[in-house]
C-alpha cells in the first residue's frame, strides 16, 4: 500500500514549480490531488494530465487564495469530487525583490495578500474540511527568513510571518490531530526563477557557492520532503520549520 493511499491533498499554486512537483509526488504516493491555480489554467491542466496518465487521481481548481469566495469554492469542489481533506500544502506565493527606496504599498499588499492572508484563508478552509482523524498542513516558507538577503524586506517579512503562523497553528490545532509544519526551501530552479532572471545569474552562482551541497535545488528536492510531512512517517512532528536548502543558513 502506498504511503498516501486514500488521502486527499489540496496544493495551492500547483500549476508549476515547487507546487507542481509536490502535486505529482503526492499523487505518486497514492493521494487524490487537487491542483489549485490562480491564472495558469494550461499549466494546471498539464499537471493533472501527467498525474492521470500515470494512474493517479487529480483535478484542477481555479481560485485566488486571498479571495474568501474562491477559497470556499476550492474546498467545495474538493469535497464534491474526493470528499474530506487530509493534506493541505500552502504553496501559493509571490515575490518581488527591491531596495528599501523602491518599496511601495502595492508591492507590500500583493505579497502579503498571497503569502500570508492566502495561507490563513486556505488553512481556515482546510480545518473546516478535515475529518475526525485530523491531517497535515504543510506551509512553504523560505530560507530567506533565516538568511535575510538584501533587497528582500517585504518578501522576507512574509516568510517570517509563515514561520510564526506555523508555530502558532501547531499549538492551536494539535488538539484536533492536525499537524502544521513548514518547508523552507533555498533557491529552487523553477519557471519563476528563470523568468525572474535568477538562473544563470551571478546571484545563482553565489547561492550555489554558499550552499554546502554545492548547487541550487530542484522541485523534486522539496517534493520528497512534502511527502514525508504528509505521511505517517512524520506523525510526531508539528510546529517544525525544516530548512531544505542544501545546508544554507
Amino acid at each position: 500500500m502506498k504511503k498516501l493511499e486514500n488521502k486527499v491533498a489540496v496544493i495551492t499554486g500547483a500549476s508549476k514549480g515547487i507546487g507542481a512537483g509536490i502535486a505529482k509526488h503526492l499523487a505518486a504516493a497514492g493521494a487524490s490531488v487537487v491542483v489549485n491555480y490562480a491564472s495558469a489554467k494550461a499549466g494546471a491542466e498539464k499537471v493533472v494530465a501527467e498525474i492521470t496518465a500515470k494512474g493517479g487521481k487529480a483535478i484542477a481548481v481555479q481560485g485566488n487564495v486571498s479571495n474568501e469566495a474562491d477559497v470556499t469554492r476550492l474546498f467545495e469542489e474538493t469535497k464534491k469530487t474526493f470528499g474530506a481533506v487530509d493534506i493541505l500544502v500552502n504553496n501559493a506565493g509571490v515575490y518581488k525583490f527591491g531596495a528599501i527606496e523602491e518599496i511601495n504599498a502595492a508591492d507590500f499588499h500583493t505579497q502579503f495578500d498571497t503569502n500570508v492572508l492566502g495561507l490563513l484563508l486556505t488553512t481556515q478552509g482546510a480545518v473546516k474540511n478535515f475529518n475526525a482523524n485530523g491531517g497535515s498542513i504543510i506551509n512553504i516558507g523560505s530560507v530567506v527568513s533565516s538568511i535575510a538577503p538584501v533587497a528582500s524586506s517585504i518578501y522576507t517579512a512574509t516568510k517570517g510571518a509563515v514561520d510564526a503562523i506555523t508555530h502558532v497553528l501547531a499549538k492551536e490545532l494539535g488538539g484536533k490531530k492536525i499537524r502544521v509544519n513548514s518547508i523552507n526551501p533555498g533557491m529552487i530552479e523553477t519557471e519563476g526563477t528563470h523568468a525572474a532572471g535568477f538562473i544563470g545569474s551571478d546571484f545563482e552562482a553565489e547561492m550555489a557557492r554558499t550552499t554546502p551541497l554545492g548547487r541550487i535545488g530542484q522541485p523534486d528536492d522539496i517534493a520528497d520532503v512534502a511527502v514525508f510531512l504528509a505521511s505517517e512517517d512524520s506523525r510526531w512532528l508539528t510546529g517544525e520549520t525544516l530548512l531544505a536548502g542544501g545546508g544554507i543558513r
